[in-house]
């Protein structure tokens, strides 16, 4: 029987499912050959969904989050980190 309560920050779950699906999109759009840098950058500024490939399903993962969540994420790991 458990005897200790766990408290879960759900803004870092988030961040860290955030952070691996970015990594998980950057590997995808490299295998294809894409500058992953320049098609990330291309669809948080723009929002369209044609700056990342369907390879491997990079889309699909990446469109699960809200453009500003990926943006506070990053910018919280770049500036905490």
């Amino acid at each position: 029987m458990l005897e200790k309560t766990s408290l879960f920050n759900i803004e870092e779950i988030e961040d860290t499912l955030i952070k691996k699906t970015l990594e998980d999109v950057y590997l995808a759009l490299e295998e294809k050959g894409y500058n992953p840098v320049n098609q990330l950058v291309g669809y948080l500024t723009s929002g369209d969904p044609g700056y990342i490939s369907s390879y491997k399903g990079a889309r699909v993962k990446i469109s699960e989050y809200d453009r500003s969540k990926i943006l506070i994420a990053i910018l919280k790991d770049y500036l905490f980190k």
